[in-house]
C-alpha cells in the first residue's frame, strides 16, 4: 500500500495540509487542537473518538473535515435499532439472475461518520471492528475492500447520559485517538452566534484536496525517520502502563504502534522529516487514555485516574538524549 503513490516534496506537504487546517478551522472556531488530531489520524491511517456532551460541535468537525476533501462520505446515526447489516452491507437474493448480490452498507466510504456510536447496542458497535483493523468488510464468506483512505470519524456522548451502551475495549483499541472537543471561550462563541444566524458554515466549504492527494500525504509522513531509541522510549511508554500499579489494564501493541504513527505525522506537520521525543510524549494522552482501565479504588484519588497514571508515567520514563544511536 502506497507504494506506487507519486511523491510529493515537503513544500507540498506543508501546502496541501495547511490548507485543510485552514478550512476545517474556518467552521470550529478556537479548537486548534482538536483539528489537528483529526488530520493527524486521517494522515496517520488511523481512526478518531471525539467524546464529549451534546452541543459542542463533535459532528460539526467530522463534517467539516469531510467536506474539505474532495471523497466519499457517508454518515451513519448509531440508534439502539440499527443492525450491523446497515452498517456493513447485506447478501440479497436476486430472482432475475438467481443468485445472491450484495449491497453496500454506509461503511463503504473514504471518510465515515460514525454519530453518537454508543447509543447503539454492542452488536452493531463491533460492526465496524474488521472495517477499522482491515480495511475490508466479510459477509457471508465473500471479503470486500473499502476504498483508500479510510477514515472513521466516531462521536459519543458520556456515558453518565442516558441510553448510552461503553464500547468494549476492542473497539475503543481501534481508534488511534480520542478527544473532547470542550466548550468554546466566550469570544468563539460569540463569532459562532453572529455567523450562524445568517448561514451554515459548512455550506461555505469547497473541497481543498482530494483522495489521490491525501494518498500522496500519507505516503510522506509513512517516511518520516524515527530513531531506534525514540522506538525503545514508546514502547518503554507502553510497557509502563502495563506495570502501573493504579492501571488495571495497560496499553496494547496496537497503541505503540498507532503512537509512533501518530508522531511521525505530528512531526511532518511540523515541518520535520524526523521525530523527537516530544513527539511522542505529547501524543501519550489521545493515544493511550481510552485504551486503559483505573484499578479499582483508584477513581477515588482524583477526576481522571488515567490520565493522572500517563503524566506521571511521562514524567519518570527516561527519555532519550539527543546523541542516543539512530
Amino acid at each position: 500500500m502506497h507504494e506506487n503513490v507519486p511523491q510529493i516534496t515537503a513544500e507540498q506537504f506543508a501546502e496541501q495540509t495547511a490548507r485543510i487546517t485552514a478550512s476545517v478551522t474556518s467552521v470550529i472556531d478556537g479548537k486548534p487542537d482538536a483539528v489537528r488530531s483529526a488530520l493527524i489520524c486521517l494522515l496517520a491511517e488511523g481512526h478518531l473518538l471525539i467524546e464529549d456532551v451534546p452541543g459542542v460541535g463533535k459532528t460539526m468537525l467530522a463534517r467539516a473535515l469531510a467536506a474539505s476533501v474532495d471523497a466519499t462520505v457517508r454518515r451513519i446515526q448509531f440508534t439502539p435499532d440499527l443492525l450491523p447489516s446497515d452498517v456493513t452491507g447485506v447478501a440479497v437474493y436476486d430472482p432475475v439472475g438467481r443468485e445472491f448480490e450484495f449491497k453496500r452498507g454506509a461503511v463503504f466510504a473514504h471518510i465515515v461518520i460514525a454519530d453518537e456510536i454508543n447509543r447503539a447496542s454492542p452488536k452493531t458497535q463491533s460492526a465496524l471492528l474488521e472495517a477499522m483493523e482491515e480495511q475490508q468488510v466479510t459477509v457471508d464468506g465473500a471479503t470486500h475492500r473499502l476504498p483508500e483512505p479510510f477514515l472513521v470519524v466516531a462521536t459519543q456522548n458520556p456515558l453518565e447520559m442516558e441510553g448510552t451502551y461503553p464500547l468494549p475495549e476492542a473497539q475503543r483499541d481501534r481508534f488511534m485517538m480520542r478527544i473532547s472537543m470542550g466548550y468554546p471561550d466566550a469570544a468563539s462563541e460569540t463569532l459562532m452566534l453572529r455567523q450562524r444566524e445568517t448561514s451554515n458554515p459548512l455550506s461555505a466549504i469547497v473541497p481543498v484536496t482530494d483522495a489521490a492527494a491525501v494518498e500522496q500525504l500519507i505516503a510522506w509522513a509513512r517516511r518520516v525517520h524515527v530513531a531506534e531509541s525514540l522506538e525503545e522510549y514508546a514502547v518503554a511508554l507502553a510497557q509502563a502502563t502495563r506495570m502501573d500499579p493504579s492501571l488495571h489494564l495497560g496499553a496494547s501493541p496496537r497503541a505503540t504502534l498507532q503512537l509512533v504513527r501518530a508522531a511521525k505525522v505530528a512531526a511532518a506537520l511540523d515541518g520535520r522529516d524526523f521525530v523527537v521525543p516530544d513527539d511522542l510524549a505529547d501524543l501519550v494522552i489521545p493515544v493511550f487514555a481510552h485504551r486503559l482501565l483505573a484499578a479499582r479504588g483508584v477513581h477515588r484519588a482524583g477526576a481522571q485516574p488515567v490520565e493522572s497514571a500517563l503524566k506521571q508515567i511521562v514524567s519518570r520514563v527516561p527519555v532519550p538524549f539527543a546523541g542516543a544511536r539512530v
